[in-house]
């Protein structure tokens, strides 16, 4: 009986003390708490290539610079340049860039992709190798890469049309191999593809449906799931957008970033049917792309530019978004994703990159403390 006495005696004392014991090593049995939301950023890859005026002598800061890099975005706002530099295409650079948004809360990257040629039938050739793909390829190169994932941005606009039921049909086989990567983002189990240049004159509801189709065809059974960028077509999946903002053209004038806020909020709006992503645009000021030569990019329209996008400005409105999210779970996605305008728009003003001018990147530690990590 003694003998038996001290042996509960001994377990009672070794299960009071496990908790503490569990607590003082750091091995708590207790799970990390969950996420508040799915972050995604999308990600602009202009900031390769070869500049137009490279071989200019009259415009030195040019000598080696990217493609969308200006005259006005190198020197007057210089402040934009990132910690690294202008250009991005290196491993290492890229390796660095998942580390960076994986540890402040980001979890997917939106990677622009532009079809090749322009109008005409696809050409595989020429959508491997164009500067515009660089930072996607060295994503998939990575030895990073399991760190965040990745999804497609279809940039169906100027330059980079999809035109024809035949093209959508090639352009799901082409995407095909991004799909079966396991880092590839889902919902609902199906992966998920956002549409810029979603208008009825850009995209059919009949190509629509071929791209289901083609997807099904090719053995992902659930089809795709795919994002209108603008409006909110029923033949589309689900609603989004790029970013917001009230004054993407006419004169250039100073505007509140309140107002983008503003404007933000009123999109946020889904349905069962068609559930709605929350887009929040860090920041608008596309001056440096303004204006013609090697001032700027020749065609951008002139438009309003906003101040006061400050981190605490920016992480008020992503935390509406997450609150909108949490009352309203039957307008959006299960996977409670948000989107971040942009990872490194930096010439239109929208970015969470570090930069000269913030080299500790307020905004975008401003989503891990929000969202979690």
């Amino acid at each position: 009986m003694k003998c038996k006495y001290l042996k509960s005696a001994l377990a009672a004392l070794i299960a009071a003390s496990a908790p503490a014991c569990a607590e003082a090593s750091g091995n708590s049995e207790e799970p990390a708490p969950a996420k508040r939301a799915t972050i995604g950023a999308y990600y602009f890859d202009g900031w390769s290539g070869k500049n137009r005026y490279d071989a200019d002598p009259s415009q030195p800061w040019a000598k080696g610079a990217p493609t969308h890099l200006t005259k006005k975005l190198a020197e007057d706002f210089g402040f934009r340049e990132p910690v690294w530099g202008w250009r991005n295409d290196s491993q290492e650079i890229m390796d660095r860039q998942i580390r960076l948004a994986a540890e402040n809360g980001v979890d997917f990257f939106l990677f622009c992709w532009y079809w090749k040629d322009n109008k005409g039938p696809i050409n595989e050739a020429a959508i491997e190798s164009q500067p515009t793909h660089a930072s996607l390829n060295l994503y998939l190169k990575s030895k990073e890469k399991d760190k965040l994932k990745y999804c497609l941005l279809v940039a169906n606009h100027g330059g980079s049309e999809i035109i024809g039921d035949k093209n959508w049909e090639d352009a799901v086989k082409y995407w095909t191999r991004y799909f079966s990567d396991p880092q590839y983002m889902r919902v609902g189990g199906k992966p998920l593809v956002v549409i810029f240049g979603s208008g009825a004159n850009s995209i059919t509801d009949a190509q629509i449906k071929i791209m289901r189709e083609t997807a099904k065809k090719l053995g992902f059974k659930d089809g795709i799931a795919i994002a209108c960028c603008r409006g909110k077509r029923p033949s589309f999946d689900i609603a989004t957008r790029y970013n917001v903002n009230t004054s993407y053209k006419g004169e250039s004038r100073e505007l509140p970033y309140s107002d983008i806020a503003s404007a933000t909020k009123s999109t946020w709006n889904g349905s069962p049917e068609q559930p709605f992503i929350p887009t929040i645009t860090c920041g608008w000021d596309k001056r440096p792309w303004e204006g013609k030569g090697p001032e700027g990019l020749g065609n951008t329209p002139v438009g309003g530019y906003y101040t006061g996008d400050t981190p605490e400005a920016f992480g008020k409105l992503l935390s509406e978004a997450i609150k909108w999210m949490d009352e309203n779970p039957e307008k959006t996605l299960k996977e409670r994703i948000a989107l971040i305008y942009a990872w490194n728009e930096l010439g239109e003003g929208g970015y969470l990159v570090p930069t000269k001018g913030d080299p500790e990147a307020k905004k975008l530690k401003t989503i891990g403390k929000i969202v979690g990590k």
